[in-house]
This record gives C-alpha cells, structure tokens and sequence, in this order.
C-alpha cells in the first residue's frame, strides 16, 4: 500500500465527512505529500522517532511556528485516519510535541437552520433519518453510514423498548446514544420503506441488508461521500451556504445547542464519544463568543 493513495483517500474523507475546502484540501495534501517525501520509508512505516526528527526539521528550515503547527496537525489527521481505517494498530504522533497552533472554532448552524434544513427534507424520509440521527445523536459520518439494523432498539406493540442505539465509535468502541421522538419516529418511517432500496441480487442484498442505510456499492450501505452530497443539495434548498453544510457540520450543531440547554461538558463529551474533554471544550469557545456578543447588546455599560 503506497503513501499516494492512502492520501488521496483520507483527502477524500476530509471533504465528504468534514467538508473541507478545496484551499484547506490542497493544503493536507501539499504538507502530506512533502512528508511523505521527506521520509525515507514513507509515512505508513514511519515510527514516532522519525517524526519527532522530521518535526524538529521544519524549525531548522526556519518555518514559521503557524506553518509548522499547521504541518504537524495534517500528519496528525492523517495518522488519526489511518487508525480508525485499520491501516495502522498505532498513532506514532501521539506523543508528537511542536508549536501551539491556533485552534479553528466551528461555525455552528443556528437552531432556526437547522429547523430549516428538516424543513427542506420534505417527503424524504430517508434523507429525514440521517439528518434527525446526525443532529438528534450528534453520530460521526462514519457511524451513521455503517450502522446496523441490530444496533437500533426493537420497536414491539406500538412502541420502542429503548430509546438508545448502539454505535460503533473510534477504535472499536461502543456507546449508547439516546434518541429523543423526532429521531424515533424518523427511524420508524424510513423502516416502513426501506426494503425498497434493497439490492435485487441475491449476494448483494445479503451484504446490504444488515445495514439501516443500505446501498448497492460494495460496501453494502450509504457512503460518506455521497451523504455529503446530499446534505449540499439539501442545503441549497433551505436556502443556506453548502459550504456550511455537512456531516461534521450538523455533529457541532448537536453538541453547541446542548450546551447552549444547559448540559454540562462531560455528559456532552459522553454523549460525543469523545476520549479527551479537550475535544469537546472547543464549543464553549462558540458559547463564549456568544456570550460577549450579549454582553456588547445587552449591558447598560457596554453601550456607547
């Protein structure tokens, strides 16, 4: 497996899954490449050693700290992905030390977009589903497409016996993630049409069918990219930017609106699946930014 299409790949998950711009694309794969380059072996036998030598190159080449956080973060992602695509059993830059970069807060789809987006649906209840089960259960891309029938509650005599699914989250992990009505009865009216997107072929519709979003690709259910196409041309119908719109996009919207509720940090971080609270601490930046906003409108002394 070479390092160029191991890149291209994680490339074309940036822009599916967390609708990277081309500029920001163009950027992983120039600081991918270039290390890749730099490293004998190439970046999918390279050890922690080897990066922690090439880290201290980019400050003997006199690199700016942002160009050389910006670089580090990309080899970062990059090894994330190919953790989580088992192309690795290790992060070799976990322990990878450089410059503090600065940390991008997300651009977070109000309550009323979202309520536009769900608007924009119609009487799609496929697309209805995955955007009630990304914003209602905040699911990464991946979690979504690949979920399994089995994982879902059982619904019996009129009713869920739960309100949790079960999601296969990074590294294998599994989780509980609570479902509220809408997202319940999104799921319930995408099951009662379901079987009509299954494969007619017999060996395909054996694959397909285990999953709640099948599909006749090879892999047997919906895939990342084409949900991010979705979501863009669900966005130009609710009249919002499609540069705004995906999969992430919506995950970030389910975590910032419950903090905004009022639940605290470590049941959000519970709920997202996140190792680290640091991961998670990047949306009380948006409620911070909020809040001086208020703060510039609303008090006595803050007006001119």
């Amino acid at each position: 497996m070479k390092d160029a299409a191991r890149i291209e790949a994680f490339l074309e998950m940036m822009s599916a899954e967390r609708g990277a711009s081309p500029n920001t694309l163009d950027a992983y794969g120039r600081d991918l490449r270039d290390a890749s380059e730099a490293l004998k072996g190439g970046l999918l036998k390279a050890d922690a050693k080897q990066l922690a030598q090439y880290s201290a190159s980019l400050a003997a080449l006199g690199l700016a700290p942002r160009t050389q956080a910006r670089k580090l973060s990309s080899l970062r992602r990059f090894y994330r992905f190919l953790f989580e695509e088992g192309d690795r059993k290790d992060d070799p830059t976990s322990k990878l030390e450089g410059p503090a970069a600065h940390r991008d807060i997300p651009d977070v789809l109000s309550r009323d977009e979202m309520g536009r987006l769900l608007d924009a649906c119609g009487e799609d209840v496929r697309l209805r589903c995955l955007v009630e089960l990304l914003y209602g259960a905040g699911l990464r891309v991946s979690e979504l497409v690949s979920l399994k029938l089995g994982n879902l509650p059982r619904y019996r005599r009129g009713g869920w016996e739960t309100r949790d699914i079960i999601v296969r989250g990074k590294g294998g992990k599994d989780r509980l993630c609570p479902l509220g009505a809408p997202a319940l009865e999104a799921i319930l009216a995408w099951l009662e049409v379901r079987e009509e997107s299954l494969p007619k072929k017999t060996l395909q519709a054996k694959t397909a069918g285990a999953f709640v979003f099948p599909s006749r690709g090879k892999e047997g259910h919906l895939t990342r990219r084409r949900l991010g196409q979705m979501l863009k041309e669900l966005s130009l119908e609710a009249g919002l930017d499609p540069a705004r719109v995906h999969p992430h996009a919506l995950r970030h919207a389910y975590a910032t609106h419950l903090l905004q509720g009022g639940a605290d940090l470590r049941s959000v971080q519970t709920l997202l699946g996140h190792a680290d609270i640091s991961s998670t601490e990047i949306y009380t930046h948006v409620l911070s930014d909020e809040l001086a906003e208020l703060l510039e409108t609303a008090h006595p002394l803050a007006r001119g």
